[in-house]
């Protein structure tokens, strides 16, 4: 079992920043490769970025390259979503969540169901 509570977010102005941590506990951090998800009101739960256990390996989605670095510190048992250029449509709860995986690190790595553990989420949101 792994528990991951997100912290971080706010309320910024468009082209501001933000960072979000995310602290896990329980079970060996360095087994689970990490994700960030997040859903803005009335969609779907929508894939971030992901990054592999040793931090070796990192994906984003195409909405945010460029503008959100995924990291981790295994030593500290956390994760980060360094968020630059914020945008209006970046409005929305984030959430951390944790996955095994074997053999290529992007394969499920933008799937929401390939991950097992998730945080409670961390609002965040970018007036225009």
């Amino acid at each position: 079992q792994v528990q991951l509570v997100e912290s971080g977010g706010g309320v910024v102005q468009a082209g501001g920043s933000l960072r979000l941590s995310c602290a896990a506990s329980g079970r060996t951090f360095t087994s689970y490769a990490m994700g960030w998800f997040r859903q803005a009101p009335g969609k779907e739960r929508e894939f971030v970025a992901a990054i592999s256990w040793r931090g070796d390996s990192a994906s984003n989605a195409d909405s945010v390259k460029g503008r959100f670095t995924i990291s981790r510190d295994n030593a500290k048992d956390t994760a980060a979503l360094q968020m630059n250029s914020l945008k209006p449509e970046d409005t929305a709860v984030y959430y951390c969540a944790a996955r095994y995986y074997s053999g290529s690190f992007y394969s499920g790595a933008k799937s929401q169901y390939e991950y097992v553990y998730w945080g409670q989420g961390t609002q965040v949101t970018v007036s225009s």
